[in-house]
């Protein structure tokens, strides 16, 4: 499946949630308000959809949320998604608080790699990010998952004044453990435009500077936009997801099916696709292949996080004017 700018679109993230059992500065703040339940997409509206885009080139899935553990049926949701035809990996995003208790239901579903979202290894600091004390729980979940062999990742996103100085302590977890680690850039949406991002480049100026025989690889690594590092020195590797200091829109192979039933081209962007509203109304298989092949082909470009003017593209949905600057936080889009 390409878009016009000839990216092959293999990659979906769906989000089964917007819930979450954190309360991240940056992400979720304490007052806000859940979807209604009726509102949020059935598994089976999931994997009807998952089996259209599955026919239509989509390979990967990445199950979000939210938090998605803390919606009953997820273990099950993976495993029905792991036996679509044309589906080959399918991973999970979690912060890593019921990780343990979730962890061999989750290597029975077929899990093929975890992806733990962790910006501190200090007990307090972990509180005052998440605003709950469950530092405890997500270690001996990351412990867990690392011993049972499953490919494990953590998610760091650097925040100045708030974590940056750990930044290196991050680089010795990847050092001395089978972990990778990927710093993820602060992207200004929602409650993240309020703080400080860290850059890419500062973070391998950092590397570099204390690793002086860290190298990048070439072959890619997962599914998604990171740059590798990795050294002798190293058990796992680092790396690094540059999303607004260095663009990887030429290479984006990816879409996000939030928990709505919409359909997200560019994580930027306001505009996408309702999906659920046609399932609902009785769409058949073929009518909902043509909304999303004509969605598809209308991908924007790239995303503007770096520019103060929002480009104007055309919207495929109802002929609407433009694409605007995404305002959701990132628990109510996907992460």
């Amino acid at each position: 499946m390409k878009d016009n700018y000839q990216r092959v679109i293999d990659y979906m993230r769906i989000s089964i949630t917007d819930r979450c059992n954190l309360r991240c500065k940056y992400c979720m703040p304490e007052d806000i308000a859940f979807l209604p339940h009726d509102t949020v997409m059935r598994y089976e509206e999931f994997l009807r959809l998952t089996k259209i885009f599955a026919k239509q080139g989509i390979r990967k899935i990445k199950v979000t949320g939210g938090e998605p553990l803390v919606r009953r049926g997820c273990v099950d949701f993976i495993r029905n998604l792991k036996a679509i035809d044309g589906i080959d990996n399918v991973t999970i995003t979690t912060n890593g608080v019921l990780l343990e208790q979730y962890l061999y239901e989750l290597l029975d579903a077929g899990i093929d790699a975890i992806n733990i979202s962790l910006d501190t290894l200090k007990r307090e600091s972990y509180k005052a990010i998440t605003g709950r004390d469950e530092f405890d729980r997500v270690w001996n979940g990351i412990k867990a998952a690392a011993d049972s062999g499953v490919k494990v990742k953590i998610n760091c996103v650097p925040i100045g004044n708030v974590n940056a100085s750990e930044i290196p302590a991050f680089f010795e977890l990847a050092k001395n453990n089978k972990i990778d680690v990927r710093f993820i850039e602060m992207m200004p949406i929602g409650h993240g435009k309020e703080f400080e991002a860290v850059s890419t480049e500062d973070i391998l100026n950092e590397l570099k500077k204390r690793y002086p025989g860290i190298y990048e690889i070439q072959e890619k690594k997962g599914n998604g936009p990171a740059i590798y590092y990795e050294s002798q020195e190293f058990q796992g590797s680092i790396g690094v997801i540059g999303a607004v200091h260095k663009k990887f829109c030429d290479s984006c192979n990816r879409i996000r099916l939030t928990s709505e039933g919409f359909l997200k081209l560019c994580l930027y962007y306001s505009q996408g696709i309702d999906l659920k509203t046609p399932i609902r109304n009785g769409a058949t298989d073929r009518e909902l292949e043509a909304i999303i092949r004509k969605a598809i082909e209308e991908k924007p470009r790239e995303h503007q996080f770096s520019c103060d003017i929002v480009n104007t593209l055309q919207n495929v949905c109802d002929g609407k004017s433009g694409n605007v600057e995404e305002i959701k936080n990132m628990s109510q889009i996907g992460g």
